[in-house]
């Protein structure tokens, strides 16, 4: 019980650390939230006026409206990838190697540093939320209610929040650097991403297409957050049970996954 106890005080110390060193870092509150709020204004905008999707997901030619969930999800993505950079921070300046000496174990200071990365990344999507439930051009359908939906979402972004924390160990435990932990980052996430249906209906493209996104992790989140927010029906979307299931089955097993790997001190 001793342990117990000493672990969940050592992870919530952790914890309590990269929150304060985020709200210090202001510059990277600023790019994870203005960028997905800048895409929201210029590429929703720009589609729904000037191309006018035909797509029967995409209510009345509403592109800006459906983007708003992916763009929550865009704010997950990033605020994972910049926090797990506190890995290479807390090396360089050797903390890294202390925290790996500690009596708490290795699993309990990468708990401690995912559960930041995860707190960070869902205050930032809920952020996101607010501003476009709030912007008069935005038309949330939120088909299970206002507060079903909210309650739909946030565990959405939650789960997806513990998936890509889980990702972010597994290759930040064995990049050596920032600069290629970035490069991994992007090479494997952006392109999933763009395959989540957050950007484009999924039900309109090839089948070769549809299967990858299937097949892709970060399409069950897009999806919980599409259905509960802006559809008005679950026609087109993969639905809430399925994506449910597989998302928090992924969470699990790449958030277990990523507390498994030890990282290098050096």
């Amino acid at each position: 019980m001793t342990a117990i106890v000493g672990g969940a005080v050592a992870s919530w110390a952790l914890l309590q650390r990269d929150l304060r060193a985020f709200v210090r870092a202001r510059s990277q509150l600023y790019s994870s939230v203005l960028l997905p709020l800048m895409l929201l204004a210029i590429l929703g905008t720009g589609v729904s006026d000037g191309l006018n999707p035909t797509s029967r997901v995409i209510r009345d030619g509403d592109y800006i409206s459906y983007l708003a969930p992916g763009m929550i999800a865009l704010t997950a993505l990033f605020s994972s990838t910049f926090s797990s950079a506190s890995f290479y921070r807390d090396r360089d300046s050797g903390m890294l190697r202390t925290l790996l000496a500690s009596p708490h174990g290795v699993r309990t200071n990468l708990f401690g540093k995912a559960l930041a990365a995860v707190t960070i990344g869902s205050m930032q999507a809920i952020l996101i939320l607010i501003i476009a439930a709030a912007i008069p051009g935005i038309d949330l359908a939120w088909q299970y209610g206002w507060l079903g939906g909210v309650a739909l979402v946030v565990t959405g972004i939650l789960a997806m929040n513990f998936l890509l924390s889980g990702i972010s160990l597994l290759v930040a435990t064995r990049i050596r650097t920032m600069q290629g932990f970035h490069l991994i980052m992007n090479l494997v996430l952006f392109p999933l991403f763009f395959l989540s249906g957050a950007f484009f209906p999924l039900d309109a493209l090839p089948d070769w297409l549809r299967v990858l996104g299937l097949a892709n992790p970060l399409t069950y989140p897009v999806d919980l957050m599409q259905t509960a927010a802006y559809a008005s029906n679950n026609s087109g979307f993969i639905g809430p049970a399925i994506d449910f299931a597989v998302l928090g089955g992924l969470a699990i097993v790449f958030f277990a996954l990523g507390l498994r790997r030890a990282p290098r001190a050096t």
